[in-house]
């Protein structure tokens, strides 16, 4: 027997859950990272093209598949596409399996430098103390990551536990707001740093000559990553958005909203290392370097009432976190509620367990375990979490979403994907003709060319 379908109550109930979904530390800290290693201006205008060039396209192709079927990536790209689409939507809930799995201890270390920044706001920064090694200490305690991580799962779960409306949305209803007024409260005390003009310069002066190739290619690749394109979470989101709500709409808010963060956090990291002396040495090893080993203790000594905005900040970070882990175990339940016929309750808590199971390893990779430590299957891909990191990365996503984009093109015909989006919902500025033109064309070229620049080496993860 099937089991009712919850819907999302309203347009901003979708666009919050969402945004949520898409929002996460890659707009934290993968943006703020990528723009600094290609100079910033030029970069940034050739990743806000490719957002709306391949990003919203894809979004709004996702987010139909689902409406047309109101059923979960599996269901709905067999119904969209024929029968054999199922194995693309497979492929999906697996990668958003595998993702969710390390996501999650990374979204566990927020939790720890919340706990440790409420510590040294109350009691004082400990001087001397390296932060390098505080950030090796907690990844190196194995009962420590697996508390971390457990916590998180737990949370994750109790969330996509109670479903769409309930659960889901009301949690993006409370907690994007909060993570609206933090990031504006960050931004008001960076603006007021020393160095955000030259901040501001360096993100919004576009000179062509500072940028090279590879970065037209990793703008363009952080464009489709960052929306949570191509593992079939905007296929079951959009399978919960009933007929009077707007594809297109939604889309648009999404992705601007999206965009606006990661170039929020931008100004705000950018403000912190054009202010502080040395800071520009630090940043450019990894973007863990910025967001977990040197921004702690400048909180504490450079940013203005960093003692209110640290533990804050990392409240941020959890927040987006967390609901991108819900988007993620969402894409899995679905399926086992959808295709397997399993009460949500039965299902969540299930596909929870099973994916916990993974991020015990995930967690205990940077812990020395034998294998999970030393597993090397990609070239310089030392470890478990670093293993699936790259294949989801660099391989799942990209293929999933070109695959989504043919479906969309080439396999939908025009009039059902025109009922979709031109069902009299949609904004007076969009043009169907122009959408088809960037999801048959635009977007299956530059998705091909992030699989094309995979095979000759290049690393998204």
């Amino acid at each position: 027997m099937n089991q009712p379908r919850d819907n999302w109550s309203s347009s901003a109930g979708l666009v919050l859950a969402a945004t949520g979904s898409a929002i996460g530390l890659g707009n934290l800290w993968k943006f703020p990272f990528i723009t600094w290693q290609n100079n910033g201006g030029a970069f940034v205008l050739v990743y806000l093209i490719c957002i709306v060039a391949v990003g919203l396209p894809i979004m709004m192709a996702e987010l139909l598949i689902g409406r047309r079927s109101q059923k979960s990536a599996v269901g709905a790209l067999k119904e969209a596409a024929g029968p054999w689409w199922g194995i693309v939507g497979g492929w999906g809930v697996l990668a958003g399996f595998i993702l969710l799995s390390y996501y999650t201890v990374i979204a566990g270390w927020s939790l720890y430098y919340f706990a440790q920044s409420i510590g040294w706001s109350f009691g004082g920064y400990p001087a001397g103390m390296a932060a390098g090694d505080l950030f090796n200490e907690q990844v190196g305690n194995a009962g420590l990551q697996l508390m971390l991580s457990l916590g998180f799962s737990i949370a994750t779960i109790a969330v996509v536990y109670f479903g769409v409306s309930k659960g889901i949305e009301r949690i993006a209803r409370i907690f994007l707001p909060i993570l609206f007024g933090i990031l504006l409260l960050l931004l008001v005390s960076a603006l007021g740093m020393s160095g955000s003009g030259e901040a501001l310069r360096f993100i919004f002066r576009a000179n062509f000559g500072e940028l090279e190739t590879s970065g037209v290619l990793e703008a363009l690749g952080h464009s489709f990553f960052t929306l949570s394109l191509g593992m079939g979470a905007m296929i079951t989101y959009g399978s919960y958005i009933s007929r009077k709500q707007s594809i297109v709409k939604a889309s648009g808010a999404i992705v601007a909203l999206d965009t606006l963060i990661a170039l929020v956090a931008t100004v705000i990291m950018f403000s912190v290392i054009f202010s502080v002396a040395g800071m520009s040495d630090q940043v450019s090893g990894s973007p863990v370097g910025m967001l977990f080993i040197s921004l702690p203790e400048l909180f504490y000594t450079a940013v203005p009432f960093g003692v209110v905005l640290g533990p804050l900040f990392y409240v941020l970070v959890a927040l987006a976190a967390l609901t991108s882990t819900i988007s993620l175990l969402e894409v899995v339940s679905s399926y086992m509620i959808d295709e397997r016929r399993v009460p949500r309750h039965k299902a969540t808590i299930l596909c929870g367990a099973a994916i916990f199971v993974f991020t015990i390893f995930a967690a205990l990779s940077f812990t020395g375990t034998p294998f999970l430590a030393t597993l090397e299957i990609f070239a310089g891909k030392i470890g478990w979490f670093s293993t699936v990191d790259h294949f989801v990365s660099n391989w799942m996503l990209p293929t999933g979403g070109f695959a989504i984009t043919l479906a969309a093109g080439w396999f939908m015909t025009r009039n059902a994907t025109e009922r979709e989006l031109l069902d009299g919902t949609e904004p007076r500025w969009f043009r169907y003709g122009a959408w088809r033109f960037f999801i048959r064309w635009v977007a299956p070229l530059a998705v091909g060319a992030i699989i094309v620049s995979v095979i000759l080496g290049r690393d998204f993860s």
